[in-house]
């Protein structure tokens, strides 16, 4: 199995806006000593690359040669939080857009969009994901505490929060932009179900605000969750809901039925019910050619102990033993 290469970034590449522990991170991730790290309003080199963290502003006057390069976490990360400055074990870098931002497209969604996947990454694809639920892989790896839903009989629904200021709700919603617009969407179509609401972890462990009206989330929710480990609750429960949560990406990975009210980039492809038409994306997928697209051809994965460029195999095989 060869090893991905880190994102090719052009001869002169700067970044601006990064912390000094995400600096240092970015040069590994990139395997290029030689970035160049900007001050705010510092004059970028026409034909260079320009990394920006996440939905940054693009600056104003550039070169129109200029190539843009967002950066953000990638979807199997680490254990423990990214907001408590866990070391992450993969990003993403994105030319085209980010994929959390459904208002233009993504290199993630020209992958999805017209990406053939071989044979040989199918299997990839498939023994990956296979084993991502056989060891209950999440973005975040965190804790698990034991959890069974109540309302015997009825169907059981799993409501993901998130935190409400993040881009992928400015960027990837429509109408739904709250948990609690998001949990009353629920109760309205799913009348009969037993609702289980689990707030962002982020919320849970007070390094984000919760959301506009959250502390009244039972009133449309039969209970809420904030302790479980997500993979275990998704083996639960009948059914998930989410705005734009990677949560329901973990969902369709464990057969789940997923229904989304935002936009996220697992949506419009054939694998969830979605609230919103999406005209870009036309294709059916199966499973893993989501997988083979989103975890192995997308991310950039960073071995954590040797801090250099890793396969998403290995990437798991280390999280596993952090874990």
């Amino acid at each position: 199995m060869s090893i991905p290469t880190p994102f090719p970034l052009r001869p002169v590449a700067c970044a601006q806006g990064f912390s000094m522990r995400k600096a240092r991170l970015l040069r590994e991730f990139t395997q290029r000593r030689d970035l160049k790290f900007l001050a705010p309003g510092s004059p970028v080199p026409g034909g260079a690359d320009l990394l920006l963290w996440g939905a940054a502003p693009t600056p104003r006057s550039l070169s129109p040669d200029v190539r843009l390069v967002r950066v953000e976490d990638g979807f199997v990360r680490s254990v423990g939080l990214g907001a408590d400055l866990t070391r992450p074990v993969s990003w993403v870098f994105d030319d085209e857009g980010m994929y959390f931002d459904a208002s233009v497209p993504s290199r993630l969604e020209r992958l999805l969009q017209e990406c053939r996947v071989g044979e040989g990454d199918l299997r990839r694809a498939r023994i990956l994901r296979e084993r991502i639920v056989r060891e209950g892989v999440t973005k975040y790896n965190l804790a698990s505490s034991a959890w069974a839903p109540g309302g015997a009989g009825r169907p059981v629904a799993l409501v993901a929060g998130q935190v409400e200021t993040d881009a992928a709700i400015a960027a990837g919603t429509v109408d739904v932009r709250t948990n609690i617009g998001l949990l009353q969407a629920v109760r309205q179509a799913r009348p009969q179900a037993w609702v289980v609401y689990k707030p962002h972890p982020d919320v849970v462990a007070g390094l984000r605000s919760r959301g506009s009206g959250e502390a009244q989330a039972l009133q449309w929710c039969d209970e809420v969750v904030t302790s479980g480990a997500i993979h275990e609750m998704i083996d639960h429960v009948d059914e998930v809901h989410v705005m734009t949560s990677l949560t329901g990406f973990e969902a369709l990975l464990r057969g789940k039925p997923v229904w989304c009210y935002g936009q996220p980039f697992y949506s419009g492809y054939g694998l969830t019910t979605d609230r919103q038409a999406q005209p870009r994306r036309t294709r059916r997928l199966s499973i893993d050619e989501l997988v083979a697209c989103a975890l192995l051809q997308y991310p950039t994965y960073l071995h954590p102990g040797r801090g250099t460029p890793c396969s998403a195999e290995e990437a798991v095989d280390a999280l596993l033993e952090w874990r």
